[in-house]
């Protein structure tokens, strides 16, 4: 992954602005040297509104991405899409990470966890090492250091 040869990442969203949709974007450019481009549209909606104008709208945007980030509290809003955009990650066989709940400590719902390939706290180091190890197998052998005095 560098500059010239970002990761593709469709993160799921539901056409309507959302707080935690941003959020992942705050997050990933917080990450250093993670380059991606996003293939999601939320903000061009299809003409239609019906479901099945949106789920092929979003099998159009997914089609590129050799990842998918699911944030879990888009399921409470509309289970049915959401899980839309979860199986249809896995049948295109991309991986699938969900985040949990930002700030609630509310359960990741039980289909979304099983269906993901890794679910992540909101931490952009976490975020951006699950994407990398899902979408391009690089592991990141990152050790914590940590300092402590002995009196």
């Amino acid at each position: 992954m560098s500059e010239n040869n970002p990761i593709r990442l469709f993160v799921g969203h539901l056409y309507a602005p959302d707080e935690a949709y941003f959020r992942v974007f705050e997050y990933l450019e917080s990450a250093p040297n993670f380059f991606y481009v996003n293939l999601a549209t939320p903000d061009r909606p299809p003409r239609g509104r019906d479901r099945e104008v949106l789920k092929e709208d979003l099998r159009r945007q997914m089609s590129d991405a050799e990842a998918v980030v699911l944030p879990a509290s888009l399921y409470a809003q509309d289970p049915v899409l959401i899980e839309f955009q979860a199986l249809y990650a896995k049948t295109c066989d991309r991986p699938l990470i969900v985040l949990e709940s930002f700030g609630t400590g509310a359960p990741v719902p039980p289909r979304l966890r099983e269906l993901a390939d890794e679910v992540v706290p909101w931490n952009s180091r976490d975020l951006a090492d699950a994407i990398r190890r899902h979408a391009r197998h690089q592991d990141t052998t990152r050790w914590d250091t940590i300092e402590f005095k002995l009196d």
